[in-house]
Protein backbone atom coordinates (compact mmCIF):
# COMPACT_ATOMS: atom_id res chain seq x y z
CA UNK A 1 0.00 0.00 0.00
CA UNK A 2 1.35 3.37 -1.41
CA UNK A 3 1.70 6.74 0.68
CA UNK A 4 -0.82 8.09 -1.30
CA UNK A 5 -3.34 5.31 -0.62
CA UNK A 6 -2.53 5.62 3.25
CA UNK A 7 -3.89 9.20 2.69
CA UNK A 8 -7.17 8.48 1.56
CA UNK A 9 -7.83 5.73 3.67
CA UNK A 10 -6.80 7.85 6.60
CA UNK A 11 -9.53 11.27 5.32
CA UNK A 12 -11.97 8.48 4.93
CA UNK A 13 -11.53 7.20 8.39
CA UNK A 14 -12.01 10.72 9.73
CA UNK A 15 -14.60 11.86 7.51
CA UNK A 16 -16.36 9.00 8.60
CA UNK A 17 -15.62 9.48 12.17
CA UNK A 18 -17.44 12.47 11.88
CA UNK A 19 -20.37 11.66 10.21
CA UNK A 20 -21.26 9.24 12.79
CA UNK A 21 -20.35 11.41 15.58
CA UNK A 22 -23.35 13.94 13.67
CA UNK A 23 -25.53 10.86 13.20
CA UNK A 24 -25.24 10.49 17.13
CA UNK A 25 -26.16 14.13 17.46
CA UNK A 26 -29.63 13.92 15.24
CA UNK A 27 -30.53 10.61 17.14
CA UNK A 28 -29.66 12.48 20.69
CA UNK A 29 -31.92 15.21 19.36
CA UNK A 30 -34.62 12.81 17.50
CA UNK A 31 -34.20 13.89 14.29
CA UNK A 32 -35.87 11.10 12.32
CA UNK A 33 -34.85 9.38 9.65
CA UNK A 34 -32.30 12.06 8.57
CA UNK A 35 -30.11 9.71 11.70
CA UNK A 36 -30.05 6.95 9.95
CA UNK A 37 -29.24 7.93 6.62
CA UNK A 38 -26.37 9.89 8.25
CA UNK A 39 -25.26 6.53 9.74
CA UNK A 40 -25.45 4.46 7.05
CA UNK A 41 -22.66 7.23 5.32
CA UNK A 42 -20.28 7.19 7.75
CA UNK A 43 -20.67 3.34 8.46
CA UNK A 44 -20.60 2.68 4.68
CA UNK A 45 -17.15 4.99 4.54
CA UNK A 46 -15.58 2.41 7.38
CA UNK A 47 -16.82 -0.27 5.39
CA UNK A 48 -14.51 0.58 2.58
CA UNK A 49 -11.84 1.13 4.85
CA UNK A 50 -11.89 -2.20 6.69
CA UNK A 51 -11.78 -3.50 3.18
CA UNK A 52 -8.84 -1.75 2.57
CA UNK A 53 -7.23 -2.45 5.21
CA UNK A 54 -8.46 -6.12 4.93
CA UNK A 55 -9.86 -5.69 8.63
CA UNK A 56 -12.29 -9.12 9.14
CA UNK A 57 -14.07 -7.53 12.49
CA UNK A 58 -14.57 -4.44 11.11
CA UNK A 59 -16.11 -5.59 7.98
CA UNK A 60 -18.11 -7.78 9.91
CA UNK A 61 -19.84 -4.95 12.06
CA UNK A 62 -20.11 -2.64 9.51
CA UNK A 63 -21.83 -5.03 7.32
CA UNK A 64 -24.23 -5.78 10.36
CA UNK A 65 -24.81 -1.93 10.83
CA UNK A 66 -24.94 -1.34 7.43
CA UNK A 67 -27.80 -3.82 6.98
CA UNK A 68 -29.28 -2.55 10.09
CA UNK A 69 -29.33 1.02 9.20
CA UNK A 70 -30.95 -0.09 5.74
CA UNK A 71 -33.80 -1.78 6.80
CA UNK A 72 -34.39 1.36 9.75
CA UNK A 73 -34.67 3.30 6.29
CA UNK A 74 -36.88 1.07 4.28
CA UNK A 75 -39.23 0.47 7.38
CA UNK A 76 -39.39 4.39 7.70
CA UNK A 77 -40.28 4.68 4.22
CA UNK A 78 -43.08 2.07 4.16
Amino acid sequence: MNFQNLNLIGFTKWVSSFVIIVGMALTAINIYPLNMYTHLVGITGWLVVAFALHDRSLIMLNTVAALIFTSGIIASLI
